[in-house]
């Protein structure tokens, strides 16, 4: 079974995954892959490069981050162009590592799971759930942020009341506390559902 997760900035979906991870499941973390991608893949380089110009990439073929981030901030339409050549990469990549996994369950970890549609590769959905205060301290101090700036990245999710409408299984990591309860109830819930 493949298990989406995902959750608002400051959830906590990162600690969640490492959690797994240390428990045994395999986990496919979308932004590190996506980077590679970008690095790695020829038909994404040629798409890039078709989109912004050969400054997509340094000269000795890095990603030029800063002629991407220039891209994205200059319209806030070029975010969507930017996605639709990583998101399908993202997917097919994602699925070809699900059919490598040997282990029942295999997990994708997403921020934008709902908004880039990664949702129809995975068979469930895991939301990481915290409360706006408890997510907005955590980012400011993880990310050395102002309020503003997280409200704003905040603002680019989906609502929190669509997610957890949209997910199979919510945790709660409001506190954090309770962490290990909630996890075992988790593991417990993935064990008890390993059919599609």
């Amino acid at each position: 079974m493949k298990i989406g997760i995902t959750g608002g900035i400051g959830s906590g979906k990162t600690y969640i995954s490492q959690q797994l991870a240390a428990a045994g499941y395999p986990i496919y973390n979308c932004d590190d892959e996506a980077k590679r991608l970008m690095h790695s893949s020829p038909h994404i380089r040629h798409q890039l490069t078709s989109l912004i110009g050969p400054h997509a990439y340094t000269a000795n073929g890095q990603l030029n981050r800063a002629a991407i981030a220039e891209y994205l901030f200059s319209n806030e339409e070029h975010a969507a162009h930017i996605n639709a050549i990583v998101h399908p990469a993202v997917k097919a990549d994602f699925r070809a590592w699900a059919t490598r996994q040997t282990a029942p369950h295999c997990f994708m970890e997403s921020a934008i799971l709902f908004e880039s549609g990664f949702n129809d590769t995975v068979d469930k959905v895991v939301l990481v759930y915290a409360d706006e205060q408890t997510r907005l301290h955590r980012a400011i101090q993880r990310d050395h942020a102002t309020e503003q700036q997280i409200r704003a990245r905040m603002a680019q999710q989906i609502p929190t009341a669509e997610a957890v409408r949209r997910a199979d299984y919510v945790l709660n990591n409001t506190q954090t506390a309770n962490t290990a309860a909630e996890m075992q109830k988790l593991l417990h819930w993935i064990e008890t559902n390993n059919h599609q």
